[in-house]
């Protein structure tokens, strides 16, 4: 599923955003326009129809964003998990209705309410599940906080063959260098053994060194708290061995294609001042790895 902005109505007033991303471009005079937007997300979806992908869009929801699909669930194995999104997103969810139809009630699952979760921060490889979260004693005062300790302990629970790996991420309502909105802002896998890290997004340094210890420093590219604010971990891979990135991010495409990953280069630089990229538009439905 890839996001749209088909019907996200007018301009949203200053409080009606929960990022500080969004919040420093509306005020700044150069909050993104609809036309651009949509003209960015037709220009990832011809890549991926070039590769042989199969591309639905959500169902459209009046005056709403649906850019950032990737929040709105995950799969694991064969099942979809939905997600409990907060409050201001709530009406995204319409949005996967004919998506929910053709999958079977058996092979979809949602957490209690208790269970803050969002796509954006479950990362599932090989027999792990990375998770991002939040215990902040201000998690309730911060939007950017989205996915909380129970979702830890929730994913072990439905998943039990796997191992559930929570790290603790930097939050903030108003400066987007200081802010990891999602664990994949911070921490994105790439081919079969590479990982694009930011060290500034991660709350519990000892937590980033198992990371590092665990895919090893030559497998790693870091991002500086700049880059992660800009999204440069927030490519997507379409395969192992391809990878959708910005034409923006010189320094990591070509780390890539030393790498032997082929990096096809999209213009989303508007789609990246609403704090997204091209992970959190893309919600894939059927995991084959």
């Amino acid at each position: 599923m890839l996001g749209t902005a088909a019907a996200m109505g007018a301009p949203p007033n200053i409080q009606d955003l929960y990022d500080p991303s969004s919040k420093k471009h509306l005020l700044a005079g150069t909050f993104p326009k609809k036309a651009n937007l949509q003209q960015a997300l037709t220009d990832l979806e011809q890549v991926f129809l070039r590769y042989g992908v199969s591309v639905v869009r959500p169902d459209n929801v009046v005056d709403c964003n649906q850019i950032f699909a990737r929040d709105l669930g995950f799969v694991v194995d064969d099942i979809f998990v939905r997600s409990n999104i907060i409050p201001h997103r709530e009406k995204e969810l319409a949005g996967l209705t004919s998506v929910l139809t053709q999958i079977p009630a058996s092979k979809q699952l949602v957490f209690p309410k208790k269970v803050h979760i969002e796509g954006g921060d479950v990362i599932v490889h090989n027999d792990y599940i990375y998770v991002g979260i939040s215990t902040s004693p201000d998690y309730a005062k911060l939007l950017t906080a989205r996915t909380n300790k129970a979702a830890v302990a929730a994913l072990q629970q439905a998943f039990p063959h796997k191992k559930v790996k929570g790290f603790e991420l930097n939050k903030s309502n108003t400066i987007p260098h200081e802010n990891a909105l999602h664990l994949d802002c911070c921490f994105q896998l790439v081919g079969k053994n590479f990982a694009l890290t930011c060290p500034e997004g991660f709350a519990d340094r000892e937590a980033y060194n198992w990371l590092v210890t665990h895919f090893g420093n030559d497998n790693i590219f870091e991002v500086s708290a700049l880059e992660m604010s800009q999204m440069m971990c927030n490519v997507v891979s379409i395969s192992p061995t391809v990878v959708v990135s910005d034409t923006l991010f010189t320094r990591l495409n070509t780390w890539l294609r030393n790498r032997g990953i082929t990096v096809e280069e999209v213009d989303f630089s508007e789609i990246g001042k609403q704090g997204g990229l091209f992970r959190c538009v893309t919600l894939p439905l059927y995991r084959v790895l």
